[in-house]
């Protein structure tokens, strides 16, 4: 059976900051020359949500606001599963680990066995989501990528050790925020750049978060306030 490639996936981007309150830095690093998606580009480690990450246990869930802003427009059970697609796709590409010390319970799925090896369990307690944006109708790939930022503080692993990444990102390095834009970026990284300048130095979740949506009728900047859809503790 062939596979849509331009059909829309749902996908988690992680920006980890450190020194925030002082010269903010955040960590990125260069997408393959051969990448079907963005080639050569300056991004933030992510990637598409697998159908396995709906199926992992967390140690901690998003915060309330954050957990009600990703449920907006969204499937309910789609919150905990980006969630976990973000801690995944941190350690595969940088080698981080956002979790706490802890056992598994049971043996882990083949794509967590490295994670669990280093003991920890995978919590999203210090995720906060900060931007949604929709790939524009055309791209070789489209994606419905929830952007979550992240403390260097709430990492559990030394941040300068990238030694267990992928080869999927090149060039791991923080760079200072406010000489990100000398790099080869896409447009919509520079967007969230602008989103992350304002909040460096803010640790409360946003009030809302942008969502630039892009379809094929229009593009839309909207803000999601998470009003619509209680929260409900998914542990």
């Amino acid at each position: 059976m062939s596979v849509d490639k331009t059909a829309i996936r749902n996908a988690a981007t992680v920006i980890v900051i450190r020194d925030r309150d002082t010269a903010p830095r955040i960590l990125m690093g260069q997408r393959g020359a051969r990448a079907a998606f963005m080639p050569n580009k300056f991004v933030f480690p992510g990637g598409a949500v697998d159908p396995g990450d709906a199926h992992i246990s967390l140690a901690g869930h998003t915060p309330a606001p954050c957990h009600a802003r990703l449920l907006e427009g969204s499937d309910a059970g789609l919150a905990h599963a980006v969630s976990v697609a973000a801690i995944r796709e941190l350690w595969e590409e940088t080698g981080l680990i956002l979790g706490t010390p802890g056992a598994w319970a049971g043996a882990p799925p083949p794509d967590w066995h490295s994670f669990a090896a280093t003991g920890h369990l995978p919590t999203a307690a210090p995720l906060q989501f900060v931007f949604r944006a929709l790939t524009p109708p055309g791209r070789p790939r489209r994606f419905d990528a929830r952007f979550f930022l992240v403390d260097v503080d709430d990492i559990a692993s030394d941040p300068d050790d990238f030694a267990a990444a992928s080869d999927e990102l090149s060039h791991l390095q923080w760079v200072p925020l406010t000489e990100a834009r000398r790099f080869d970026m896409p447009f919509i990284t520079e967007v969230v750049l602008a989103e992350i300048e304002a909040r460096a130095a803010d640790r409360t979740a946003p009030a809302s978060v942008p969502y630039f949506r892009n379809n094929d009728e229009e593009s839309l900047f909207l803000r999601l306030h998470g009003h619509k859809t209680p929260y409900e503790d998914p542990a």
